[in-house]
């Protein structure tokens, strides 16, 4: 049961779904360097694979390629409802990041691709604590975010959100007890679906 923050994002999304889903829903949608640095990640990062705020599951399934095992988890009962009609391979279910469905140390990688945005900077710390919890050792992660001012919010189509940067995520991770393995930023080109800058984090366990 998610209460609190976690019950309204999710009720939001929820009122958004279908806009969402045809904006933003299929792989061919997404930024070619997106998925060419989930792929390097994915393929780099042994183990169970668990997309944390998968949506209607686009790159739950692309994590999924070549016989992978991945898993799926939303705050949106909606998003859920269409990953799986999309993706029936595939498991997914509604769940927090505050309290994954998940055993410790039974996931080799964890997706966190810009599904962090909506949690309120207090709140992060104890969302990486979890994250290490699952993850095995020498388990990784792989956040995307907005680049900019650390914990400064903005407004979302959806829902409130908060930019962060490497170094404030970096300090975060390493408190948790990851280290942090890469980073890089860019620019938004014309025809992105965004036009806020875009960073990127991997780190292991």
């Amino acid at each position: 049961m998610v209460q609190g923050t976690d019950a309204a994002i999710g009720s939001a999304y929820d009122a958004r779904a279908a806009e969402y889903v045809e904006l933003a829903g299929s792989i061919e949608q997404m930024d070619a360097r997106d998925a060419a640095v989930i792929a390097a990640w994915r393929d780099a990062t042994p183990g169970r694979l668990l997309d944390a705020g998968c949506g209607p599951g686009h790159w739950t399934e692309f994590l999924s390629e070549d016989g992978r095992e991945a898993r799926g988890i939303d705050l949106s009962v909606k998003f859920i409802a269409t990953a799986k009609s999309r993706h029936p391979g595939i498991a997914f279910e509604v769940g927090s990041f505050r309290e994954l469905p998940f055993d410790s140390d039974s996931v080799g990688g964890i997706l966190a691709w810009y599904s962090l945005i909506h949690t309120p900077p207090a709140d992060l710390p104890e969302i990486f604590v979890e994250f290490g919890r699952v993850l095995a050792h020498g388990g990784s992660i792989l956040i995307g975010y907005f680049d900019g001012e650390p914990g400064e919010p903005f407004s979302h189509a959806v829902a409130p959100a908060f930019f962060w940067s490497a170094d404030a995520l970096a300090e975060l991770l390493v408190d948790a007890g990851f280290t942090i393995v890469s980073s890089e930023t860019r620019g938004r080109e014309q025809g992105e679906i965004s036009a806020r800058p875009h960073g990127s984090l991997v780190a292991v366990h």
